[in-house]
Order: structure tokens, then sequence, then C-alpha cells
């Protein structure tokens, strides 16, 4: 038991991640106002993005850039080298993240000034309406 504490302990930053993936996940299926469920969208993408760059972290890693000996001669350690996938993977993710954002907020903003209001609750209302 002691040991399975300790595991989680030391896992704490997934936890987080977890537990931020819940509250984004939660706002966008639970709440009926649009701007709460673009946060909460947000929110669910800054915890996968904080996931991935988490999980490309070795301990007493080095960086990806060999020296030309080092190329040259083959003695480069690569279990010790840190992967720079996940990390650029993420920052395209970021931007795409930024570029949904943006155009959502301007598609909320047309909502709002169409229907009044940026509940879904009464847009559905004004919409079966007509």
């Amino acid at each position: 038991m002691d040991g399975l504490m300790q595991e989680l302990v030391a896992r704490y930053n997934y936890w987080i991640y977890v537990i931020l993936m819940m509250i984004g996940f939660y706002a966008m299926i639970g709440k009926r106002n649009l701007v709460k469920k673009l946060l909460g969208m947000n929110i669910f993408q800054t915890a996968i993005i904080l996931f991935f760059v988490s999980i490309g972290v070795k301990n007493q890693g080095s960086i990806p850039i060999l020296s030309k000996k080092q190329a040259l001669e083959g003695v480069a350690d690569v279990a010790q080298v840190i992967n720079p996938l996940p990390h650029v993977l993420m920052l395209t993710a970021i931007v795409v993240g930024v570029s949904v954002t943006g155009v959502a907020l301007a598609v909320l903003q047309r909502i709002y000034k169409e229907y009044g209001t940026l509940e879904e609750d009464e847009i559905l209302e004004k919409i079966s309406k007509r």
C-alpha cells in the first residue's frame, strides 16, 4: 500500500491533468452558455497539451543536438536524448487552438448579434419558432 501511495504522489502532475480535463469536459457538456463551453474546450485542450509535453520529458536528458565529433564517432547515447517531436507537435496544437478560439469567438459574436443571447436553450427556442 505504501508503494502505491508513493507512486501516486510521484505522478501528481498526471492527476492534475486528469482533473483539468474533467473540468473542461464538464464545462463543454454540462454548461448551456456558449462562452462557457468555449472556455471548457480551452481548458480541456490545455490539459492535453500539458500532458503531452510532460510525457516528452526525461530526467537527466540532453538536447537532441550533436557536435560534429559525436555525430562522426557515433558516441551519442540515444536513450538519454530528449525526443523533440511531442514538444513541436504541441506548439502546433497551441497555434491551432488559438486560431480555433478566435474563429469561435467571431462566430459567438455573430450568434449574439442574431439572437441576442448566448444561452443554448434560448437560441434553440428562437430557432424552433421560425
